[in-house]
C-alpha cells in the first residue's frame, strides 16, 4: 500500500512536468497571449514555467490567492459552462486542465465545449483517461473502470486517496461527480481538435484537445 502511496504524488509531478513541456510546443508565444482558464486556480499557474500577457480564470469556487491587484490577472468567480463574461470578448488561447471530466454529464460538457469555442480559436482542453491504470484521486488500480457500486465500497474502505467516504450515501455522491473521458468521447465534443496523449510508462494517462 506505501507503494501505491508513493507512485501516484510520483506520477502526478512528472506529468505535470511533460505537459508544461508539450504546451510549449504548440504555444510557444504564451508570454503575448490572452488567455481564458475554465475552472483554473492561480496555484496551478504559478507552477507555470511561462506566465501569459494577461490571464482570465473562472472558477465557481472563489480562489484564496487572489489579490485584486494584478493588472494581468482576472479572477471570477462563476460557471465555467456558463462563464459571466462579455459576450463578444475573445481570447488567444482557452485553457482548462482537469476540468471536464468534475461537469455533471453529457449536456454540461457540451455546454462546455460550446463554451471554448465560442471565446476562442485556439484552445488546450485536458482530461485524465479513464482507462489509465492508476487514477490520481485513490491511487486504487482500475479505480475509474469499475461500476459505481464497487467503486463506491473501495471510497468506504480503501485507506488512501481524496474519493474517501464515511457514509455510503456520500461515497455515492463523490464516485458520480467524476466522470473520466475516453478518447471517442473527447473527440466528439472537440472534433476540430486533435487530441494527443500524455503517456506515463508507456500507457495513455491523459487526453488534451489541441486546437492551434
Amino acid at each position: 500500500m506505501s507503494e501505491l502511496v508513493s507512485v501516484a504524488p510520483a506520477i502526478a509531478k512528472r506529468a505535470r512536468r511533460q505537459r508544461w513541456n508539450q504546451f510549449a510546443k504548440y504555444f510557444p508565444y504564451l508570454d503575448k497571449m490572452t488567455v481564458l482558464d475554465l475552472g483554473g486556480t492561480l496555484a496551478f499557474w504559478y507552477t507555470a514555467p511561462v506566465l501569459p500577457r494577461q490571464l482570465t480564470i473562472v472558477n465557481h469556487v472563489p480562489d484564496p490567492l487572489w489579490k485584486h491587484d494584478s493588472p494581468w490577472l482576472a479572477v471570477i468567480v462563476g460557471d465555467a459552462c456558463d462563464p459571466p463574461l462579455p459576450r463578444l470578448q475573445g481570447y488567444d488561447l482557452v485553457f482548462s486542465n482537469s476540468v471536464i471530466g468534475h461537469l455533471g454529464g453529457h449536456y454540461r460538457r457540451d455546454q462546455f465545449a460550446e463554451i471554448v469555442a465560442y471565446f476562442g480559436e485556439n484552445h488546450w482542453i485536458q482530461t485524465p483517461y479513464r482507462y489509465f491504470p492508476i487514477d490520481s484521486f485513490m491511487a486504487c488500480p482500475g479505480f475509474m473502470s469499475m461500476p459505481i457500486a464497487l467503486r463506491t465500497q473501495i471510497s468506504l474502505h480503501w485507506p488512501i486517496g481524496t474519493r474517501r467516504a464515511q457514509t455510503k450515501q456520500e461515497a455515492v455522491a463523490r464516485n458520480l461527480e467524476v466522470e473520466f473521458l475516453s478518447k471517442t468521447e473527447m473527440q466528439y465534443y472537440f472534433p476540430d481538435s486533435t487530441i494527443v496523449t500524455e503517456r506515463f510508462a508507456g500507457l495513455t494517462k491523459s487526453l488534451i484537445a489541441v486546437r492551434n
